[in-house]
């Protein structure tokens, strides 16, 4: 990475429609009408200040798009972009393939080379004082794992390999390290921003790799972050990222969720014993001990109790978190007045630090908890608090939770008010508006696509809505360059029964028969549950006479290799194939989804947020459930079109989406097929596509 560039005045730089060529060309590629109006936007928002939401179809490269102006601004503005993505997967195609080749191609037009930096949160890199000191150990192991010879022998030989890979590596990066290893291994080499000493304090500072990424970063045009790290900076009083003036945010679908995950805060009885555990080399025992008793109380008040969310703080549970709040002060006070001389005791000190960051973290969630509850008018609060269970290999522990009932108080706070953001992703407008997703970013709703255009209505029917303070910002969709309407059949499965609880009925089963031999295999199934997706597999496979996997069969990653590779292969799965499988070409001519994919009525966070969306005068339904289901659907259909010369069928086999009356706010969100109800149809433009 050079030394820190040297500013170019705007008037000198080319235009951003001949960097783009540039930039196109070097990729061996071709400009298309939809990247040129997204390049333009970018640029006019950054130019302007005012915010940006842009849908751009798959095959328009956004990527280009929004990168080439963006380095524009920053070398012209002597000023770093930041860029945010939801996956380690776009992630790595920005850094490893995109913004290499933008660079080079842009060197000599821009005068330099434009400079670009990955930069993640500190527990993602190899923490060298943790690694060579006495501070990783079993305290960070799960509790259920201390007696377990074969997994602490486990938990061993993975931190014997990653000593081996800290001699190797120059970034410290935990993505690099392939195969990875699992957290409990990685834990006792990396440290959280509370836990770490501080270059000036630490003794292996200077070679630290989280602050080498920092340092690079804050040389770099562009610095390529996730979403979680983003929230992080927002929402702490402690720079994370270098100086920026600008955001963009890509997989802006995903924001307000990951934003929510890194909000929210989880108590367990295992969390307050490891607190204990590391207080009890630095205080006296019994203060060590009453907190861990403190934490055992915890765990059998929670064992009692039922999952699900919290109206009102259980008289248990209060009396819970104020026994762990006491015993944690004295553990607080005692090591403060201990303290030993850090610049003499560098181990010493960083024990201290460790256990002040997890007593730190436990005392913040019980002031938080308590703080919840006492706003005593529900209407009122800000944050949910429930009860879950999870936990590896089947054992099981309880979680309490809280988490902010919304967060686009917070992005409207910390970013908007503060950075020009541009959001972008191929999923945005929902119903044929950016509305729904603006109330969850904190935005405005009703902002017109371009000016002179008529704002569009809400998914309830509300007018635009009047804010002066509001920031001001633009929706663009730029479409896409795929003939969706040529290119692929939407079917609307109205004759089947509507989806009940106890699995997928035998009409359903039958139908996706008939759908999968029709397309001769090449079907991508997407299904709600695991349930759902090992029924339709166990049922079919004696019935098809082409493959059929299964998620859950092999990795995700081996199990779509295969798919890929074999044209008469299936694969049905769940989640996690809703988004970002790219199977181009004959493999994939049929993307069969089973219902309809709102959350479950039972989730705390969505309850919570549909009744408080009731509570204002809103339909909480479709603010939150159907838009939940609006953008999985159409990240689902996204699957089918990978390609300009793809073919094929989206069958959605739940029939609400054709006679209930959200169904056609779900359709307007999907991309604009040729709709059909009548099977016979689409098993004849299957057959035919099979034949061609």
């Amino acid at each position: 990475m050079p030394a820190a560039p040297t500013p170019v005045q705007t008037r000198d730089l080319p235009g951003v429609h001949e960097l783009l060529e540039t930039a196109v060309s070097s990729v061996g590629g071709s400009r298309r009408e939809g990247q040129d109006r997204m390049a333009d936007a970018v640029r006019r928002s950054l130019s302007s200040g005012e915010h940006l939401a842009v849908q751009a179809g798959t095959g328009t490269g956004k990527s280009l798009a929004y990168l080439v102006p963006a380095i524009r601004h920053a070398i012209a503005r002597d000023t770093t972009v930041v860029v945010s993505t939801a996956t380690i997967a776009l992630q790595r195609q920005l850094v490893d393939r995109d913004l290499p080749r933008v660079a080079k191609s842009l060197k000599k037009v821009l005068g330099r080379e434009p400079t670009f930096a990955i930069l993640k949160g500190r527990r993602n890199y190899l923490c060298l004082n943790k690694l060579h000191g006495d501070m990783g150990d079993t305290a960070d192991a799960p509790e259920e794992q201390l007696f377990d010879a074969f997994a602490i022998s486990a938990l061993g030989r993975n931190v014997k390999r990653l000593h081996e890979w800290a001699s190797d590596t120059e970034t410290g990066d935990r993505d690099e390290l392939v195969p990875g290893v699992p957290d409990t291994a990685w834990r006792q080499v990396s440290v959280t921003a509370r836990e770490c000493l501080g270059a000036s304090r630490c003794p292996v500072g200077e070679d630290c790799f989280a602050e080498k990424a920092r340092a690079e970063a804050g040389r770099a045009d562009i610095v390529v972050t996730n979403h979680a790290l983003l929230a992080i900076d927002a929402m702490g009083e402690a720079q994370v990222l270098p100086e920026h003036d600008a955001v963009i945010v890509d997989e802006a679908h995903e924001l307000v969720d990951r934003v929510t995950g890194a909000a929210t805060a989880e108590l367990t009885a295992g969390t307050v014993a490891t607190a204990a555990r590391r207080c009890g080399k630095l205080v006296d025992q019994e203060l060590a001990d009453r907190l861990a008793e403190s934490g055992e109380g915890l765990g059998a008040v929670l064992d009692d109790m039922a999952t699900g969310r919290w109206e009102s703080l259980p008289t248990p549970a209060a009396g819970a978190l104020n026994a762990i709040l006491s015993a944690a002060a004295g553990c607080r006070q005692a090591m403060g007045a201990n303290k030993r001389s850090d610049d003499g005791d560098p181990e010493g000190a960083a024990a201290r630090k460790l256990a002040l960051a997890v007593l730190d973290e436990v005392s913040e969630t019980c002031v938080r908890l308590n703080d919840t509850f006492a706003e005593t008018d529900p209407a009122k609060r800000r944050d949910v608090v429930w009860l879950g269970e999870q936990g590896p290999d089947g054992s099981r522990y309880k979680v309490l939770r809280v988490a902010p009932l919304s967060v686009g108080g917070l992005l409207r706070e910390r970013l908007f008010n503060t950075r020009t953001t541009v959001l972008t992703s191929a999923t945005l407008a929902l119903g044929g508006s950016f509305d729904a997703l603006a109330r969850q970013w904190g935005l405005p709703a009703s902002q017109p696509k371009e000016v002179g255009d008529t704002p569009p209505a809400t998914p309830e029917g509300h007018g635009p809505v009047q804010d002066p303070d509001a920031p001001r910002w633009q929706g663009l969709d730029v479409g896409s360059p795929f003939a969706h309407g040529r290119s692929g059949i939407l079917y609307l499965a109205k004759r089947l029964p509507s989806p009940g609880r106890d699995g997928l009925a035998q009409a359903t089963l039958d139908e996706i028969e008939g759908l999968v031999r029709a397309a001769g295999g090449r079907t991508l199934g997407l299904f709600s549950s695991t349930r759902a997706a090992k029924q339709a597999t166990e049922a079919l496979r004696g019935r098809l006479d082409t493959p059929l996997l299964c998620q859950g069969d092999d990795s995700t990653m081996l199990l779509v290799k295969r798919f890929a590779e074999d044209e008469e292969t299936s694969l049905f799965g769940t989640l996690s194939l809703w988004q970002g499988v790219d199977v181009p070409g004959p493999s994939l001519s049929l993307v069969l989804i089973d219902r309809i994919p709102f959350p479950r009525p039972d989730d705390p966070l969505v309850s919570a947020r549909q009744k408080a969306t009731d509570a204002r005068g809103g339909n909480g339904f479709l603010s939150v459930s159907a838009t939940h289901a609006a953008l999985l659907l159409a990240q689902g259909a996204g699957r089918l079109l990978r390609a300009t010369d793809d073919r094929g069928v989206v069958a959605i086999l739940d029939p609400r989406i054709a006679t209930a009356r959200y169904g056609g706010f779900l359709r307007a969100s999907l991309p604009p097929f040729w709709e059909t109800t009548d099977v016979t149809k689409v098993h004849g433009a299957l057959e035919r596509l099979r034949g061609a």
